[in-house]
C-alpha cells in the first residue's frame, strides 16, 4: 500500500512530481518567492512543502536567502543550457524553412515566469527586418508569441499573469486592459493563431502560433514591416506555422516518450 501510494495518477513518483511543480511555482514567480508565497500557491501542506525545499537546497537545486526566502539553484542552470541547446536543435531547421519561404524573421518564444522569452531566432534576408534577439523578454498581452501562447493557458492563469507583469502600453495600439486582454484571447482561440499588430513596436507586425502540446507553453512567430507582412503573406505565413509548429510538436512529445 505505501508503494502504490506513492504513486501519482499520471504512474510517476509523486515525491518527484510535487518537487518538480514546486521549481515551477518559483520559476513563475520570477525565480524566487517566500515559504507562505509557495503554501498559497501549492495545494501541498506546508510540512511537505518544507521537506520538499529542504531537499532541493540540499541538491542545489533550489537555495535559500539570507532574507528566508526561496531561488532555483545554480544547478538548474546547467541542465538549462542543455535543454535549450536541444531545443535549438529542434527549432532551428524549422525555423529556417520559415524564412526561407516568406523571407521573413521566424522566433521560437517561451513562457518564462510572467512573460515570454526568445529562445531561438533566423533573421530575414532583408536589410530592412525585425530583430527579436536571443534572450529578450516580452510581455504577453501584447506581443504575438505572448497572446498565442496565453490562449493556451486557462483563464484563471491568464488573470494571474497578467496582472502580476501589468499591461505596459509598448505602443498606442496596445492592449491596456484585462477585457481586452481577454478579448484578444478569445480572437486567438477561435483563429488559431495571434497577430500583433504593431502593439510591441509600431511599423511591425506580427503572427504568431503556439507549439500544440509543448511541455512548457511557447509559440513560434512571424514578424516584419507592416509594409511588407500584408494580409496576401499573413494568410501564408498562418499555414506555414501550422506546418511548422506541428513539427516541432511532434519532436518534442517523441523526444519525450523515447
Amino acid at each position: 500500500m505505501a508503494a502504490a501510494a506513492s504513486e501519482s495518477k499520471t504512474g510517476g513518483v509523486q515525491s518527484v512530481e510535487r518537487a518538480f511543480e514546486l521549481m515551477e511555482l518559483i520559476g513563475r514567480a520570477g525565480g524566487e518567492c517566500s515559504l507562505s508565497h509557495l503554501s498559497g500557491e501549492s495545494p501541498l501542506p506546508p510540512p511537505t512543502i518544507h521537506r520538499l525545499l529542504r531537499t532541493l537546497v540540499g541538491i542545489g537545486y533550489v537555495r535559500q536567502l539570507p532574507n528566508k526566502r526561496y531561488a532555483l539553484g545554480p544547478r538548474l542552470i546547467r541542465l538549462g543550457e542543455v535543454a535549450n541547446r536541444q531545443l535549438g536543435a529542434v527549432a532551428d531547421p524549422v525555423l529556417e524553412a520559415l524564412v526561407a519561404e516568406l523571407s521573413e524573421t521566424a522566433s521560437l518564444a517561451v513562457l518564462d515566469g510572467d512573460m515570454v522569452i526568445y529562445t531561438a531566432q533566423v533573421p530575414s534576408p532583408h536589410t530592412m527586418r525585425t530583430n527579436n534577439e536571443v534572450g529578450r523578454r516580452v510581455n504577453l498581452h501584447n506581443s504575438g508569441v505572448g497572446k498565442a501562447i496565453l490562449a493556451e493557458l486557462d483563464d484563471a492563469r491568464i488573470l494571474k499573469l497578467v496582472s502580476q507583469a501589468g499591461m505596459p502600453a509598448t505602443t498606442k495600439y496596445s492592449v491596456t486592459s484585462l477585457s481586452g486582454v481577454f478579448a484578444e484571447v478569445e480572437r486567438v482561440r477561435s483563429n488559431g493563431y495571434s497577430v500583433d499588430e504593431q502593439e510591441q513596436e509600431l511599423g511591425v507586425r506580427c503572427v504568431a502560433m503556439a507549439v500544440p502540446g509543448a511541455p512548457t507553453p511557447m509559440a513560434v512567430g512571424i514578424s516584419g514591416p507592416t509594409s511588407r507582412m500584408d494580409d496576401e503573406l499573413q494568410e501564408r505565413a498562418v499555414l506555414a506555422l501550422r506546418r511548422a509548429t506541428g513539427v516541432i510538436s511532434e519532436a518534442l512529445i517523441g523526444a519525450r516518450e523515447a
